[in-house]
């Protein structure tokens, strides 16, 4: 066929060099700021007016070109066969994708799709591109030849299944480690307060979508999140002061020190620029203390129109990047780049003049200004965002792709010959070689690329390593220091997933509100995110030492919290001993008063015979004495360590022996008034009057109070036991009375007696005076009565051992009482008055 002459669409932009083989790039450099067509002329003729470069991505083309120039050198790599490449850009346009990509398949100076015209040397594989967008646009294309497209750029690789595209390769890794490293770094850092931005697109959806639940999972919040628009899609100038405006709304948060920024080739761009237009109304120092999170895609890189701008609004970069490594040659490469001896490059033209911001004159004018292009200015001039000299991750990617490619081609034709040589690789210039053929040697390949790191393709046809974690702080000189801080690899050992070096970087803390200290849990606050909380104390016995916990930890039983609820300490282990001062206190006086009592029972004893003595009824004043005796004894049982023998004892012998005492005195005070009864003439109570009565009511009272405790004893007896609760930061060891209901059953019964006492003894008071201890009787019962009634509210009151203090205190009281009002007006007259313990004057009184 004859084909046209006339070219539709010309492309302005392209880079041919021959070869034996050719390998196809698709470069991402230009953006055309395209305008309504109204018909007036051909629509191609405005089409490419004005082209804003991104200057930096200039390098993804020469590391193609380097690739090519080194295997082409290398008597390893294919001998006797060249490779060539062909390259066109995709000017970030999906329309002008499909034309360049056809273009690279049927184009050699002419345009027919589907006829290739003239001599075309074969494209085995393309190399492209950087976006997301564009490498599935050119799929739709290269899949219906089957031609091998091998990608550079980082994105999601769910939107398309690898499946479905065989000849679909990634030199890159699964964006998804990107995920995983962010909310790594987050979590490292307690960065839990951030906002986030992503491009307007499709992949900047995906990244929301992926993230924010991973987010909320790991108790991370985001404060806001925005949308970026692609500063190519500006078609209105007049919607750009509401988009800046709303760009700078999240920067009034000034809790919000983190920004996640996700995008792609030229969201940064766009985001400098809508930074850049609303600078003049906006505080600046506002950003200066914040730090940008961007994924691998997202670069510091300015366009021709912006090279006079900084990124002082970006103050400290964490930028996760492609894995890249420093290629020997490749920076005396970019040193010898000169436009005069760079012959077919097209690119290198509209790079210079952005670059170095001056112009080639056209060949009819021969004069010059300090404007003017010599084509002798230096790379290594430029700053850091419009070029760099150092290789880029996504420039290592195509290096690398470029020797995959030559790799599979050398393994293909290694296959083919039956010498094991490459020359059956002249049959590419026949109709029976196939792109298609190259799929499962690329599939398979692996190779040391000459930094010497081993590259191959895993089961999803992508590049399965990590990636690195830079820091970056830019200068206001348009330079910035880039450090590698980090590596991020999910196919790593588990030690070696993420690794971080903080002590490279200075950060700032990013939270809502300040961390809870310890002593201090999280509360939640109505109607806010879960990552905004107030701090409130730990309640009493429950600590927290750590930063923003959420719930406090109860101390063990035998602990208990600090003033500042920060720690657990042991608590101190208390009982009534006999080495403190109460103890000591308490014992004195119970040995005190039983040296009394045993006294008074000595002094009646010794003055048996006297009148006094015998009116008060020797049998049961003794009896009540040594009941007396045995009660101040009772006390010693409470004190010191609680035994199993201590405890057993104590409540019960103190039951008897003060029903005992109670029961003397109930005798004492019913024979005095059956004494005085019996007196009257005729009267038949005297048959009561003697031993037997009062021997009768002591043991039978006695019997029932021991048979009360024998069943307590037989059932639910005390045992000792160790109190945890009842002090906060005291352990008490006690006795626990088995059955509390047996112990009040015990005092109840002794109150009865009492009570009964009271009662007799208030009602024959009244008596004559000689032979009358009713009224002494009355007094000390009042007494007994009253410590006892106070006892039962204090004792249910008190905690710990001061339990055990207020019964020794009550039995002492009590017992005083009893020994105090009934013994001491006799012992008065014993002891003081010896001429009024006579018979004659008991009956004078009495008459």
């Amino acid at each position: 066929m004859n084909c046209s002459e006339n070219d539709p669409l010309p492309i302005p932009h392209a880079w041919y060099q021959s070869g034996d083989i050719l390998i196809g790039g698709i470069a991402s450099q230009f953006v055309y700021s395209q305008h309504t067509i109204d018909f007036k002329e051909h629509p191609s003729q405005g089409l490419f007016e004005a082209p804003i470069m991104v200057i930096k991505y200039y390098q993804h083309i020469l590391a193609l070109a380097f690739a090519i120039n080194e295997i082409n050198r290398n008597p390893q790599i294919l001998p006797n066969i060249s490779l060539g490449f062909h390259i066109y850009d995709s000017y970030f346009d999906l329309k002008l994708t499909y034309r360049t990509t056809l273009g690279l398949l049927f184009k050699s100076q002419r345009f027919i799709p589907n006829y290739k015209c003239e001599t075309q040397r074969y494209i085995v594989a393309i190399i492209g591109a950087l976006g997301a967008d564009i490498s599935f646009h050119m799929v739709d294309i290269l899949g219906l030849y089957k031609i091998p497209q091998i990608t550079y750029g980082s994105f999601a690789s769910e939107k398309r299944d690898a499946a479905e595209f065989p000849a679909f390769f990634r030199m890159v890794p699964n964006e998804a480690h990107q995920y995983s490293g962010i909310i790594q770094l987050l979590r490292h850092f307690m960065w839990i307060w951030i906002g986030l931005f992503a491009a307007d697109d499709d992949s900047g959806e995906h990244f929301l979508k992926t993230l924010e639940p991973l987010l909320s999972q790991n108790g991370i919040c985001s404060a806001f999140t925005e949308r970026i628009p692609n500063q190519a899609q500006w078609d209105n100038l007049g919607d750009i002061n509401n988009i800046v405006s709303n760009i700078y709304k999240p920067f009034t948060n000034s809790k919000v020190n983190i920004f996640v920024l996700y995008g792609g080739p030229l969201t940064m761009t766009s985001m400098n620029t809508m930074l850049f237009l609303g600078r003049a109304g906006y505080m600046e120092n506002q950003l200066f203390s914040k730090v940008w999170i961007i994924t691998a895609q997202v670069d510091l890189t300015l366009t021709g129109i912006q090279r006079s701008w900084n990124f002082d609004l970006f103050p400290a970069v964490i930028s996760f990047t492609i894995h890249s490594k420093e290629l020997k040659g490749f920076e005396t490469f970019l040193q010898e780049i000169k436009p005069s001896q760079m012959q077919g490059d097209v690119f290198l033209k509209e790079f210079w003049e952005q670059a170095f911001n001056c112009f080639y004159l056209d060949p009819e004018d021969t004069m010059m200004d300090s404007d003017t292009c010599t084509g002798e200015e230096l790379l290594e001039s430029l700053p850091q965002p419009i070029f760099e000299m150092t290789m880029t991750g996504h420039s290592y990617s195509v290096h690398n792709a470029v020797y995959a490619v030559a790799h599979a081609l050398h393994s293909m034709c290694s296959s083919r010959s039956n010498h094991g040589t490459v020359l059956a690789c002249r049959i590419v210039e026949h109709k029976d070689f196939h792109p298609w053929q190259l799929h499962p040697f690329l599939r398979d390949i692996s190779f040391n690329n000459s930094a010497g790191e081993t590259v191959s393709f895993n089961d999803k046809k992508e590049i399965g390593a990590g990636f690195d974690i830079m820091y970056i702080v830019p200068y206001p000189n348009r330079s910035f220091r880039r450090v590698k801080v980090g590596r991020v690899d999910s196919a790593a050992p588990k030690e070696k997933q993420f690794i971080i070096h903080e002590d490279l970087m200075v950060l700032p803390l990013s939270v809502c509100n300040d961390y809870c200290h310890s002593g201090f849990h999280k509360k939640k606050k109505e109607g806010e995110q879960f990552c905004c909380y107030d701090c409130a104390l730990c309640p009493d016995g429950q600590i927290s030492n750590q930063k923003d916990i959420e719930d406090c930890i109860k101390c063990p039983d035998d602990q208990y919290a600090s003033e500042g609820r920060d720690q657990c300490i042991p608590k101190i282990i208390n009982f009534l001993s006999y080495e403190e001062t109460l103890g000591i206190s308490l014992a004195s006086i119970t040995i005190l008063y039983s040296l009394i009592t045993v006294l008074v029972l000595g002094t009646f004893i010794r003055h048996r015979i006297t009148p006094i003595v015998k009116a008060s009824n020797q049998d049961i004043t003794y009896s009540l004495l040594i009941s007396l005796l045995l009660c101040f004894l009772c006390p010693l049982l409470f004190i010191g360590v609680p035994t199993k023998v201590t405890c057993f004892l104590r409540q019960p012998a103190f039951g008897i022996v003060f029903s005992v005492a109670v029961s003397c005195v109930l005798a004492k005070t019913i024979t005095v008034i059956v004494a005085f009864m019996a007196t009257k003439p005729g009267s038949r109570i005297r048959k009561w009057v003697g031993k037997r009565l009062t021997n009768s009511i002591l043991l039978a009272c006695s019997l029932i109070q021991a048979s009360i405790c024998t069943i307590w004893l037989g059932t639910s007896p005390p045992f000792p036991n160790i109190d945890m609760k009842s002090l906060p930061r005291e352990i008490t060891l006690g006795c626990n009375e088995g059955s509390v209901a047996m112990f009040y059953i015990v005092l109840g019964y002794m109150g009865l007696l009492s009570v009964i006492s009271l009662t007799i003894a208030f009602f024959a008071r009244k008596l004559p005076d000689s032979f009358n201890e009713a009224k002494y009787i009355s007094f000390s019962m009042l007494i007994f009565c009253s410590v006892w009634v106070t006892f039962v509210p204090t004792y249910l009151s008190t905690k710990g051992k001061y339990m055990v203090v207020v019964e020794i205190f009550s039995i002492i009281a009590s017992g005083a009482g009893l020994l105090g009002c009934i013994f001491s007006p006799k012992c008065y007259i014993i002891l003081l008055r010896p001429e009024l313990n006579k018979r004659e004057q008991l009956i004078r009184r009495h008459y």
